[in-house]
């Protein structure tokens, strides 16, 4: 195998199939990256036991071929290599990767070891990149971090129709996001017949992911137009711009949010969101441990408070007050009125809430002092974001 490459391609097609290489692993050629030089194009691949990525690159092949070498070795070469068009080759038990006056020598390992990578599932439409990147994003900070409870570090991932469903929860907060996508679309007439037949409807689905792997994959995805989303009952895939990867799913399911979500009667409050933010983050800094930062909103707007006795901070800003009514917590009319209501938060997670968010303002739909709050940023929002309040500080 022989070929050159743009050195700024290699990195990122490097960069890009390592991500899934495990940090430890039983079996050595697990660490390995797959390249593989044929008719013009470099394909690297790298997997794991819960996923798999592949992506092709345009490259001047030489000789064609393949090579299985160290993963992340391969990247940290890549990184420092001199700028221009590298040259790698096989020269007997070793990649030669030469560029300028700079040349390295990769031990090749066992290619015929190498696990076949699996299969792409069964593709069930498009979703464009962008729009998935950026619907992930939002609600992945609401993903567990506590591994003894798997699937609370999952992201659901439910399809009804042309909505896809985004959503996460650790238990303490629950962010839900919905946005279009076109079932059926990239694939083939006979094909989509086929899955109709099979499975009823190729547009329904609900599964959980590992959020940490979702995030790596829709970040990859922004930029690179429509994406194929495939899926079968233990793992899923996207397939776009000659990037293709897959990853398993996680057993059980994420609570359903839907009556959560329901509020009935309660308050609505309006601020303007990047104010509103830098303000947390500003009087936060006196909040030690589990301390809250404390919201009390009137007609005149809403105050923060943080801290006890000799520490404390406020910040007073203008915002509007509905009074109480009854919704969904959708954003529809709550009504008006007069007086204030005293809520306090986790201030790290209202922070996450807000930086979720992407509009001037933001909407509280409060129902009281401990108790659960909605925070969306439109009347009719595709992003909502469900804390729970604790006790004011006193």
């Amino acid at each position: 195998m022989e070929f050159r490459i743009d050195g700024d391609v290699l990195t990122d097609a490097v960069a890009w199939a390592a991500r899934v290489l495990p940090a430890r692993s039983p079996m050595p050629v697990l660490g390995g990256l797959l390249l593989e030089a044929a008719e013009g194009r470099l394909r690297v691949s790298g997997l794991d036991h819960e996923a798999s990525a592949r992506i092709e690159v345009e490259a001047d092949t030489l000789v064609e071929g393949r090579a299985l070498v160290l993963g992340r070795r391969l990247l940290d070469i890549c990184k420092v290599l001199p700028r221009g068009r590298p040259e790698l080759a096989v020269e007997g038990a070793r990649l030669t990767v030469t560029s300028g006056d700079a040349r390295f020598g990769l031990s090749l390992l066992p290619v015929d070891d190498y696990p076949a990578p699996p299969a792409l599932p069964e593709v069930r439409g498009l979703v464009d990149g962008d729009a998935f990147a950026t619907a992930v994003g939002q609600v992945a900070v609401a993903a567990g971090r506590d591994d003894s409870l798997p699937v609370l570090t999952g992201i659901r991932l439910a399809l009804d129709g042309t909505t896809m469903t985004v959503a996460a929860t650790d238990r303490y907060r629950y962010a839900v996001r919905s946005l279009e996508w076109h079932p059926d679309a990239g694939r083939g007439t006979a094909a989509a017949e086929q899955s109709a037949e099979a499975a009823g409807s190729a547009g329904s689905a609900d599964v959980v992911v590992p959020a940490r792997r979702l995030t790596e994959i829709a970040r990859s995805l922004a930029g690179t137009g429509p994406a194929r989303l495939a899926l079968d009952s233990g793992s899923i895939g996207f397939e776009s711009g000659g990037m293709r990867t897959t990853t398993r799913l996680l057993d059980g399911r994420l609570p359903r949010h839907d009556k959560l979500f329901a509020l009935g009667e309660h308050t609505l409050a309006v601020t303007e969101r990047a104010p509103l933010t830098e303000a947390v983050r500003r009087v936060a800094v006196v909040a030690e441990g589990d301390s809250p930062v404390q919201l009390t909103f009137t007609p005149s707007g809403v105050h923060l408070q943080a801290g006890y006795e000799d520490d404390v901070a406020s910040q007073h800003l203008p915002g509007s007050f509905a009074g109480t009514g009854t919704g969904t917590g959708t954003g529809t009319d709550t009504g008006t009125g007069t007086g204030s209501m005293t809520v306090a938060f986790n201030p790290g997670y209202l922070l996450d809430a807000l930086s979720s968010l992407d509009a001037p303002e933001v909407r509280f739909h409060l129902l009281g002092p401990g108790q659960r709050a909605l925070l969306t940023d439109a009347p009719e929002p595709t992003h909502r974001h469900l804390l729970m309040s604790v006790k004011p500080l006193v």
